[in-house]
């Protein structure tokens, strides 16, 4: 492990949760105050953040700034802290991401805007401390925790059924995590410690580790979420304002994922290549079916929100695939599995929030999601339909675009596990081009629909740093993904070794 010289991490997790309380104690009669505090801390909070590029140190798998101090001694908890190349890349999407919903929610949100941007805030703290926490306890703290700003996002500005989605979003995402936490417990028994490293390799017997890989299962599978304990997305994704759907599905999904690397893969690896094939089922119903079920939908949210569960199943299909590759070519391809699934994650975290943007800028002025109810949109609002279609295409995976790389490293994977497993993987590319594009010709192209599509006024200079700020992102790791691949594959390769070793080898 490598030592910080001063304590970043803590930096990023405590910087806005601290100002977010301050934006909150400023009261609702100060707005704009607030929300000039809470641009200056979550811009500050990104720049920092850059931080951990700067002063990451390449070609190593080493855990980097690192702290360590005593929490609970009597219990020897400890405030444990590190990132590697795993994590340090979800902590600047991040970072990046608040930013842009704080500025997103500027002149939107009128009720109650001070608790609107103190909870993104609060929230950006949380999630920040999920993907650094090395210590069980300190990170189920931090996991927990990050239901309670989204539970008041969606409860408070959400749509008309808010609370049947709020309530539906807290008990699957509760209920998952107090197994999660009893198998945490267990694991703490048997390594002697609550430091996760702790926890690689305990060459537990096989029985003990599939029960322990079901309670991660079901937490981690409801948070990305895997079908069929996705049913409570698209209802909190419709309900939510545009900010939380941003955040929801740009970050929050990415935890389930990171639990697959963190934990279930190198903790219980023998259980991980026992029940491969699950995980690998599910992953590939999530592709097609879920994909299917986008296509039917006719509130653009609805589309967005179900095709995001589609792409998340290219992550946990990279995943999990490497155990056939392994075991078929001797490991040629597995490596290449790994940085598919996470690369997408990063990729989708960057698509699904341009696209819940744009359907955003549209319901800000039509005050309908309806896709019936547009129209000839790109006639009156030309730059904000050059936008709209380049996100569109990189959801259905348009070469040069984010969207293209994960789908095209896990596909490329998964010719070497199975030819059906990267046949059916490759439906999305049909079926992505599909929903999109059919959302994008009606919404877009044809005839001005009506009076109200006729009176629309293209984005404001607010929303095109936004938008602008995404289509940089977006084309960026579509071009030159080179950097990012970098500093993830020392990290994922002794992730696939510490796999090899204890569950095949």
């Amino acid at each position: 492990m490598l030592e910080s010289s001063w304590p970043l991490l803590s930096l990023l997790i405590w910087l806005p949760i601290l100002g977010g309380v301050a934006v909150l104690l400023l009261g609702e009669q100060r707005a704009s105050q607030g929300r000039m505090l809470a641009l200056v801390v979550s811009g500050l909070t990104f720049l920092f953040s850059l931080l951990l590029i700067t002063g990451f140190e390449r070609g190593t798998a080493a855990m980097q700034f690192v702290e360590l101090r005593p929490w609970v001694e009597a219990l020897n908890v400890n405030y444990h802290l590190g990132v590697d190349g795993i994590s340090m890349p979800l902590i600047i999407l991040t970072t990046f991401s608040t930013v842009l919903v704080v500025i997103a929610g500027w002149e939107r949100i009128a009720y109650k805007p001070n608790l609107y941007m103190a909870c993104f805030l609060i929230m950006e703290g949380i999630v920040v401390g999920v993907f650094s926490a090395l210590d069980v306890i300190l990170f189920y703290v931090f996991w927990e925790a990050v239901l309670v700003p989204m539970f008041l996002i969606i409860g408070i500005w959400g749509g008309k059924e808010r609370i049947y989605a709020t309530i539906k979003f807290f008990l699957y995402t509760f209920v998952g995590s107090v197994l999660m936490l009893v198998a945490l417990v267990y694991l703490q028994f048997q390594a002697g410690s609550f430091a996760i490293l702790d926890m690689y390799g305990l060459g537990l017997p096989l029985a003990t580790q599939v029960w322990l890989f079901i309670a991660f299962l079901l937490a981690f599978a409801i948070k990305v979420p895997m079908w069929p304990v996705h049913t409570w997305l698209p209802d909190a994704h419709v309900q939510a304002p545009t900010g939380g759907s941003v955040i929801l599905a740009a970050i929050m999904l990415k935890i389930g994922g990171y639990g697959f690397v963190r934990f279930s893969l190198p903790v219980v690896p023998e259980a991980s290549l026992a029940l491969d094939w699950l995980m690998i089922t599910l992953s590939l119903i999530a592709v097609v079916y879920i994909g299917l079920v986008a296509m039917m939908q006719q509130d653009m949210k609805k589309l967005v929100a179900y095709s995001s569960i589609a792409h998340m199943g290219f992550v946990t299909l990279g995943f999990f695939i490497i155990f056939d590759i392994v075991l078929r070519t001797g490991g040629s391809g597995a490596l290449l599995a790994l940085g598919g699934g996470m690369v997408q994650m990063i990729s989708h975290g960057f698509i699904s929030a341009a696209m819940f943007l744009c359907v955003g800028v549209l319901y800000d002025r039509m005050h309908t999601r309806m896709i019936r109810d547009y129209g000839g949109v790109g006639h009156r609002m030309p730059l904000f339909a050059g936008f709209f279609v380049l996100f569109a295409m990189a959801n259905a995976g348009l070469p040069g675009t984010s969207g293209f790389v994960g789908e095209f490293m896990v596909i490329l994977a998964a010719f070497q596990a199975n030819f059906w497993y990267a046949f059916l993987a490759g439906t999305t590319l049909i079926l992505g081009a599909a929903y999109s594009l059919w959302m994008i010709k009606r919404v877009v192209y044809g005839e001005v629909a009506n009076e109200k599509v006729s009176a629309l006024q293209d984005i404001d200079g607010r929303e095109k740093i936004v938008l602008a700020a995404l289509a940089v992102a977006v084309l960026w790791l579509g071009i030159y993904p080179a950097p990012l691949i970098e500093i993830m594959e020392p990290s994922l390769q002794q992730l696939l070794d510490n796999v090899i070793d204890h569950g095949i080898g």
